[in-house]
């Protein structure tokens, strides 16, 4: 036991950071152009042996296949599973050919050289076989030393059989990923095709022309005014917004205005009523000076006991000439009669 963990902790840092690096700096290398082979002897290994993370003289060689046309995130996430079902993998990565593809499946959206290409880029895959078989063949798998295929448990009927796996599952050489809800290669192209609409006007509106994109000339006029069409809702659309912006500034302000106007107008009836007002300052001010002009208009008379009063002689009555001018005479009959009394007296006097 103990040279057995000496062994292994002198061969994995050897063995794993090796592959780690191809896969992480460079893109992954193609098998029929790499030197990249496990030289040790390719023992059978049992799915208990290798999540024990034996054997340490080599990593496990875990094999998943497909088309991986349109590559997304559920082949991405199905990889990561089959590089992560052992301490120890090495991830190989089987893609088949137009032709074969074609004749089996139907037609794909990228050729075989960027479905390969896509794969070589994926962080999860350590080497990339081309032109792979639909169907794992003894000598294919001796050939790559495989040890274990990976893929969904779903039985996949294709080239006359019920399950193209079903021999790799009776050799116990299988182990299930799981798949990825809501996503798949026929979900994509299924939104394409029911969208094509959008996505003609979207390339021809990005300057692709209508005989790349197989379109008639109808359609094509079609698709250029609904372009058209849409500018100007877009147009219209920002106008609205600009507009309900400008609208939105103006009642900002207004409410502003209203309430500094209802601010001063509630300071104007305050400063009103404390000068107007019932007790307000302009009625005390206004009577204090009425009472003033009352004074001044009719003084109080002087008390009969005044002792000015008291010393001054008694005044003679005045001379009958001296019209008393406080008391107008009452008629014109009055005032004759007045004035001949005092010729009268002036006669008597000579």
């Amino acid at each position: 036991m103990v040279g057995s963990k000496k062994h292994s902790t002198e061969e994995e840092p050897r063995e794993t950071p090796r592959f780690q690096q191809k896969t992480l700096t460079a893109p992954a290398p193609f098998a029929d152009e790499t030197s990249c082979q496990c030289q040790a002897p390719h023992e059978k290994l049992t799915i208990a042996q290798a999540r024990r993370g034996t054997p340490v003289d080599r990593p496990v060689r875990v094999y998943a296949d497909g088309i991986f046309d349109l590559f997304h995130a559920g082949h991405a996430r199905a990889l990561m599973q089959a590089k992560t079902l052992f301490p120890n993998s090495y991830l190989l990565v089987g893609v088949c050919s137009d032709d074969l593809t074609h004749k089996f499946k139907g037609f794909t959206v990228m050729n075989e050289t960027e479905r390969y290409e896509a794969l070589r880029h994926c962080r999860y895959v350590d080497e990339v076989i081309r032109d792979a078989p639909w169907t794992l063949t003894p000598e294919f798998l001796e050939k790559h030393k495989i040890d274990f295929v990976a893929h969904d448990d779903i039985p996949y009927s294709s080239a006359g059989s019920d399950d193209v796996y079903k021999h790799i599952k009776e050799a116990g050489m299988f182990v299930p990923t799981q798949r990825t809800e809501g996503i798949s290669t026929s979900d994509i192209i299924t939104r394409i095709v029911r969208d094509y609409d959008v996505y003609a006007r979207r390339n021809l509106q990005r300057g692709y022309t209508a005989k790349e994109l197989n379109v008639s000339f109808i359609n094509e006029k079609k698709y250029r005014f609904q372009n058209q069409v849409d500018k100007m809702k877009e147009k219209v659309k920002n106008v609205e917004e600009k507009s309900k912006e400008f609208v939105y500034k103006v009642e900002e302000k207004s409410h502003d205005l209203i309430q500094k106007w209802e601010e001063k107008s509630r300071e104007f009836i305050g400063n009103f009523l404390e000068l107007f007002g019932p007790d307000g300052a302009w009625k005390q001010m206004f009577q204090e000076r009425s009472g003033r002009m009352l004074q001044a208009f009719s003084p109080r008379e002087s008390p009969n006991s005044s002792p000015t009063r008291g010393r001054s002689p008694s005044r003679s009555p005045s001379p009958p000439w001296v019209i008393n001018k406080t008391s107008p005479p009452s008629s014109p009959k009055a005032a004759s009669a007045s004035l001949s009394s005092m010729s009268e007296g002036d006669e008597d006097e000579k």
